[in-house]
């Protein structure tokens, strides 16, 4: 143990205290964040307290740390760092995330779990001086910097790609452009010249010339899957291949499967019926809940809460992801059930796709694959960015790894 930690208690250092009483209803618009056990639950006008500062969750959601550069209003579902005694806040930041585990067990509550901050008032700690503080603060909040800048990143680059499939495949920016006798704004003469430049009436509805509504069922295949028994080791012990249910999806910011909490045997694949599906497959979810989408960036095997949508012409797999992104809410409504809604194949096979001719399929799918390359790679740095940060994070809080 190095020298400069001390042992000391958590009222001694970064003492806490209940948050405030306000609504969504009776606060007034602004951009004051107002901080719940979930996080930023909206904005009011009124900064109950400066920034910066570090908030926790105390009620319903328990062990949850946020950072807030700042001015604040902690709601009265969490606690707030009353004084940061001469401590680094970002240091107090760090701290409070490593006991985040230890905090959920500290659930003083029936029905609602809540957190009691006088059990942990009385905690001994570990504790440095100002300068490790710093250093370890700076180091840590490197790595997060990395990992948010990735991510603000990638919602640009989606959000780039969702533009241009909107431009082109829902508002027709190119035919209405060429109907009136203009070149489309930047787009060069040949990919002009593989939009129409009229409409025609199909089904009630103008549509670009040479463009036909299909099936899902005419463009893709579709597949299915299951759950081998989980009693059979055969299926799961030393798994290589990756698994996947719809909750492997639930935490996912970007439209990329990387990673699976499960992984399958050789045998466990032979017994889906759809196999080992290759990279590049779009997934939907189609229950528990409807609506879940993402490419796997890797082979994968589904269970039987998916649709998987492998193209069968021009429509790749960046044209899909866009397609049932812009009309998930349509997709969402096919949807039926009793106890819960489930999307089936058969019904989801009478979903109509308005088919572009196959060379501006081809172009919007090369125009927007260096993008979605780009978002896949920044995934990936910021997984392990994630995971040297979650390594460091208790070492650099405890003395193991000193600085």
């Amino acid at each position: 143990m190095n020298s400069k930690w001390f042992k000391t208690t958590i009222s001694d250092q970064a003492p806490l205290q209940r948050g405030f009483d306000i609504t969504q209803k009776t606060a007034n618009p602004g951009n004051v964040p107002v901080i719940s056990s979930g996080g930023i639950s909206y904005y009011t006008d009124n900064p109950i307290l400066s920034g910066p500062g570090v908030v926790i969750g105390r009620k319903g959601t328990l062990g949850t740390v946020f950072y807030v550069a700042s001015d604040y209003w902690p709601s009265d579902t969490t606690l707030w760092v009353t004084d940061f005694k001469g401590n680094n806040p970002k240091f107090v930041y760090y701290f409070y995330k490593t006991l985040s585990v230890m905090m959920l067990n500290l659930d003083v509550g029936s029905a609602n779990p809540t957190l009691n901050r006088n059990h942990l008032h009385s905690r001994e700690i570990l504790w440095t001086d100002r300068q490790s503080q710093d250093r370890i603060a700076e180091i840590l909040s490197g790595l997060d910097d990395k990992i948010e800048l990735n991510r603000q990143m990638n919602r640009t680059l989606e959000q780039m790609a969702r533009a241009l499939f909107k431009s082109w495949f829902i508002d027709f920016d190119p035919v209405h452009a060429k109907q009136r006798g203009e070149k489309p704004a930047g787009m060069d003469a040949e990919t002009a010249a593989l939009f129409p430049d009229r409409f025609v009436e199909i089904d009630g509805k103008e549509v670009p010339e040479g463009w036909e509504w299909k099936t899902v069922d005419q463009l893709y295949t579709l597949r299915g899957g299951s759950t081998p028994s989980t009693s059979n080791p055969e299926f799961w012990e030393g798994g290589t291949h990756a698994w996947t249910s719809p909750k492997d999806l639930s935490g996912l910011t970007t439209p990329f499967l990387t990673r699976t909490e499960k992984r399958i045997t050789e045998a466990g694949t032979k017994v889906i019926s759809s196999g080992l599906l290759p990279e590049g497959t779009v997934l939907l979810s189609s229950r528990a809940p409807v609506g879940y989408l993402a490419i796997a960036s890797m082979p994968v095997s589904i269970n039987q809460g998916y649709i998987a949508l492998e193209s069968t012409g021009a429509l790749g797999r960046y044209f899909t992801l866009n397609l049932l992104q812009a009309r998930l809410e349509e997709i969402k409504a096919m949807a039926s059930g009793t106890t819960f809604p489930e999307l089936s194949k058969k019904t989801f096979r009478t979903f109509t796709v308005l088919s572009p001719r196959y060379a501006v399929g081809s172009v919007f799918e090369f125009r927007v694959e260096e993008i979605y390359e780009k978002i896949l790679q920044n995934v990936k740095e910021t997984e392990n960015l994630s995971m040297i940060r979650d390594y460091l994070l208790p070492r650099l809080l405890s003395g193991e790894i000193t600085v």
